[in-house]
């Protein structure tokens, strides 16, 4: 088994960056009146989730890697939950919100993951 030197090599963070990606496309076509609203909440959201996984890797002890994951689960409940506003609002199709779903589905099982290994580790 490889040791992970480096977050980047984290596969949830890649995940991370993939969802941030995908939140910046989708929010970038919300109304300009948005861009200072529901824009700007989702995308400070989703950079929010793979920048608390970098710093919990970094940190030096599991208790704060630890805090740092729950920070990344918590902000992408909000990434799930604001781009299904965005869809009540009329701002994006059912067709764009559904990839978005999908992403941060499969990066909440990683992070569900990441936080028992950790727990393991304690």
């Amino acid at each position: 088994m490889n040791k992970i030197s480096h977050f980047r090599d984290l596969h949830v963070w890649q995940r991370g960056m993939d969802v941030v990606e995908a939140v910046y496309r989708v929010s970038a076509r919300f109304p300009k009146a948005e861009v200072f609203g529901l824009a700007s909440q989702v995308k400070r959201a989703a950079v929010s989730v793979p920048s608390n996984i970098a710093e919990g890797h970094a940190r030096a002890s599991t208790k704060d890697y630890l805090h740092h994951v729950s920070i990344a689960q918590a902000s992408l409940a909000e990434v799930e939950t604001q781009p299904e506003i965005a869809l009540r609002l009329g701002y994006i199709t059912s067709a764009e919100l559904n990839p978005i779903l999908e992403q941060t589905t499969l990066l909440g099982k990683q992070l569900y993951a990441l936080r028992h290994a950790l727990l393991r580790r304690k």
